[in-house]
């Protein structure tokens, strides 16, 4: 199949290629011509008034001279033409033809885009018989595709996890609901009972809402804000804000925090303290243990989360930072969506950082940051 953007190329290749051949063969026969000219022109002329017989006729050698100069040019002329006609037409044909073939691979490239689409991204153009720029150009637009088609596979991921998990507090509220508004006999206290389940169902709503805005903001977004902080400071915001939590499951803390300065936004920043501490209590064991510690350094600071809890498969660690994901029943909290560490590495990487987990030898995970110190690690927007 010749598709319009090829044949277009292909003309024009050919008749590029034709109007040089052109041009050289134009060139060559001009000097053909002006060569015999000046041979014929040297040869010795015969003294004026000579007469010369050729075939039993006597004619003048002057004359003789300028007969055999003229007949000489023109053949040149006329075998010159045919030769140039010939040469510029096998031009035309071989460019014609091999242009084809080599643009053979880009019409398969060409081919294969326009019959993509977001439910057949699983075609590639594969290997191709050439092994030059095309061939690489092949290749990359193999591995785009297979880029986009984890893009679009994880959103497709993505929205339905989000769905079921809000389908979930709807449900309740409908639920609770249905079963209230039947009964005729519900007095005060069941209305009560049932607002207040209601209410926790749509707080629910509301975080999981709020977590998906926040991780669409800092998702391959650039920082709008971007200010000196005590990643300290945040450390005490976030552990203020579990603190209770932390007392009546039993778990003992221990904070190493030093002045620490990060440069970057505030609310992200302490968005990435206040998940990081959140999940080390929520994902806890009762009577278990973490610990925080900040580090300052000349251009990376480095906070530093370790928290007990169940054994976790150090190959299913990564998956922590996917969205909705969970690794092991033993750290999957009462509440949440499984958002807060797809925002705190989002986050990370909004600032320029780097972000790293392992698991806690006898059950726990540890969560390792290292945010920039200064302006010299924000990318520019």
């Amino acid at each position: 199949m010749n598709l319009p953007g090829t044949r277009s190329l292909r003309a024009r290749v050919t008749i590029l290629a034709t109007v040089l051949v052109a041009a050289a063969g134009l060139l060559l026969l001009w000097l053909a011509w002006s060569l015999v000219g000046d041979a014929v022109d040297a040869v010795p002329h015969m003294p004026p008034g000579t007469i010369v017989r050729v075939d039993g006729v006597d004619v003048d050698a002057s004359t003789l001279a300028q007969h055999l100069r003229t007949h000489a040019v023109n053949r040149v002329l006329i075998f010159g033409s045919l030769a140039f006609c010939f040469v510029v037409a096998a031009a035309a044909i071989l460019a014609w033809t091999f242009t084809s073939r080599v643009l053979l691979p880009l019409r398969e490239i060409t081919g294969t885009a326009r019959r993509l689409s977001v439910e057949s991204m699983g075609e590639r153009i594969g290997e191709i018989r050439s092994r030059d720029e095309l061939a690489e150009l092949a290749r990359t637009f193999d591995d785009m595709l297979d880029r986009l088609q984890a893009a679009f596979d994880a959103q497709r991921h993505f929205v339905a996890n989000a769905s079921h998990e809000l389908r979930t507090p709807l449900s309740v509220i409908r639920t609770e609901l249905d079963v209230t508004l039947s009964d005729e006999e519900a007095d005060e206290a069941e209305l009560r009972r049932m607002g207040g389940v209601v209410r926790d169902a749509t707080e629910r709503a509301g975080q999981l809402v709020n977590s998906l805005l926040l991780l669409a903001r800092t998702d391959g977004a650039g920082l709008v804000v971007r200010e000196p902080v005590d990643l300290a400071v945040l450390v005490g915001r976030a552990w203020a804000a579990v603190r209770a939590e932390a007392s009546a499951r039993g778990l003992r803390a221990e904070f190493s925090t030093v002045a620490a300065p990060a440069f970057g936004d505030p609310a992200l920043l302490e968005r990435i303290a206040g998940n990081l501490v959140e999940n080390a209590v929520r994902h806890n064991v009762d009577g278990g243990w973490l610990e925080v510690s900040t580090t300052p350094g000349p251009q990376w600071s480095t906070l530093r989360v370790r928290s007990s809890g169940g054994l976790l498969d150090p190959a299913a660690v990564p998956e922590l930072f996917e969205p909705f994901r969970r690794a092991g029943v033993a750290r999957t909290a009462r509440s949440g969506a499984g958002l807060g560490l797809s925002i705190v590495r989002a986050a990370v990487q909004a600032h320029g950082g780097a972000i790293s987990a392992e698991p806690v030898v006898g059950g726990g995970l540890t969560v390792t940051v290292h945010l920039p110190a200064g302006p010299h690690g924000i990318p520019a927007l």
